[in-house]
């Protein structure tokens, strides 16, 4: 079993990895040229894509659209962690 001493050093070494794993690490042009383009779209539009595509599913499940509407309503999570994405890349920026 360990101690709260031994618990400590585990956790500052795992920071110290973590740095050093990150600065070790650039971003290609590429993914910048993503980031800067995903910068400028406002968080609530995925958001409101999500709800969109739920309400779409919805509809289409109701007029018996079946496989339509399990299509379509399988978008709302990929639109939410690219609102994800687009609020970490805000806050957080890129290399």
């Amino acid at each position: 079993m360990t101690n709260g001493k031994d618990r400590y050093s585990i956790y500052l070494l795992i920071i110290l990895i973590m740095e050093n794993f990150n600065a070790e690490h650039s971003e290609g042009p590429v993914a910048k040229a993503i980031e800067d383009q995903t910068a400028k779209l406002p968080s609530d539009l995925f958001l409101w894509a999500s709800l969109g595509s739920m309400a779409i599913s919805l509809a289409l499940k109701l007029t018996g659209n079946k496989h339509h509407a399990l299509f379509v309503g399988q978008w709302a999570a990929p639109f939410l962690l690219l609102g994800i994405y687009n609020k970490i890349v805000k806050t957080e920026g890129h290399d």
